[in-house]
C-alpha cells in the first residue's frame, strides 16, 4: 500500500495544485488530508472546488471547525475570510469531518492530537520558537494509542519518529502554510516549498518520503498581500516568519 499524506492547505490552490500533480506521477493508492482545508487569505472556495474533483478521505482540523461554525464574529481573521468565501454546504462539509481517521491496518490519523484539536503531538515551545519535544513529551501527549503509525498534523512541520516503544510519527508539513504565527511564537518550515508525504507498506515495514514540491509562491505571496496579510506573503516566499 502507498498513502499519499496532505496536510495543512490553508486555501492555497496553488500549492495543492501542484502536490496533487505530484502525487498523480508517483503511483499511490490512496490519499489522506490530515485537515485545515481552507483557512487563510488565499483562494479557500477554489480549494473546496478543487478537492471536490479529488475526493479522498480527510478528518477535521481546528479551522475547520471554527470555519464551520455560525458566529463568523467571533472568528479570527483567516477563518473570518475563509467563512465569508465559502457557501453552506462547503460549512456543512467542513464541521461533518471526523476527528480521527482508521487510515490502514494500524494506522490512525487525525489533525493535531487523538483528542483534541488544539495541543500539539511533536512539538513544544522554545524560545518563542515551535520545536521538537523530546520523546517522553511525545509519547503522554499521544496517550493510549494502539497504532503502529501516526498520522498527524497541525504544526505545519514536517517530522518523522520513531517513539521508543511506541508508533512511527508522520507529520506531513503543511501544503500551503510554511510559516505562521501562533500567539507569541512562529512555526517555520523554512523554504517555501509545498510539503507532503507518502507512506509505503512493504511486508509488514514502513517507508515514509517527505517531499517538498515547488510551485509558484510569489503568486500566492502576491494574494495575500492584495487580501492585506503581509506577514503571510513573507511567509509564503520564505517558509521564515518576518521578525
Amino acid at each position: 500500500m502507498r498513502l499519499a499524506i496532505i496536510a495543512d492547505i490553508h486555501g492555497n490552490v496553488a500549492a495543492l495544485e501542484a502536490v496533487l500533480a505530484d502525487i498523480r506521477i508517483r503511483a499511490v493508492d490512496q490519499a489522506i488530508n490530515l485537515g485545515d482545508v481552507a483557512s487563510g487569505p488565499l483562494w479557500p472556495r477554489e480549494t473546496m472546488q478543487l478537492l471536490a474533483q479529488h475526493p479522498m478521505p480527510t478528518v477535521r482540523g481546528n479551522h475547520d471547525r471554527t470555519v464551520s461554525g455560525p458566529d463568523r464574529d467571533r472568528m479570527g481573521p483567516s477563518d473570518h475570510y475563509a467563512c465569508g468565501e465559502l457557501d453552506a454546504a462547503h460549512r456543512a462539509w467542513l464541521g461533518a469531518l471526523p476527528v480521527t481517521i482508521d487510515a490502514g491496518p494500524g494506522i490512525l490519523a487525525f489533525h493535531a492530537t487523538p483528542t483534541d484539536d488544539l495541543p500539539y503531538l511533536v512539538e513544544e515551545i522554545h524560545d518563542r520558537r515551535l520545536v521538537r519535544a523530546r520523546h517522553e513529551t511525545i509519547k503522554a501527549n499521544l496517550g493510549d494509542v494502539q497504532a503502529r503509525i501516526v498520522l498527524c498534523g497541525h504544526s505545519h512541520l514536517p517530522h518523522l519518529i520513531q517513539l521508543p516503544d511506541g508508533p512511527l510519527i508522520v507529520n506531513p508539513g503543511s501544503v500551503g502554510c510554511p510559516a505562521g504565527r501562533g500567539g507569541d511564537y512562529v512555526a517555520e518550515a523554512g523554504s517555501p516549498h509545498a510539503r507532503y508525504a507518502i507512506l509505503t507498506m512493504r511486508e509488514g515495514q514502513a517507508e515514509v518520503e517527505m517531499i517538498a514540491v515547488t510551485y509558484p509562491w510569489e503568486t500566492a505571496a502576491r494574494r495575500a498581500e492584495a487580501n492585506g496579510k503581509p506577514a503571510w506573503a513573507h511567509g509564503l516566499r520564505t517558509g521564515f516568519m518576518p521578525r
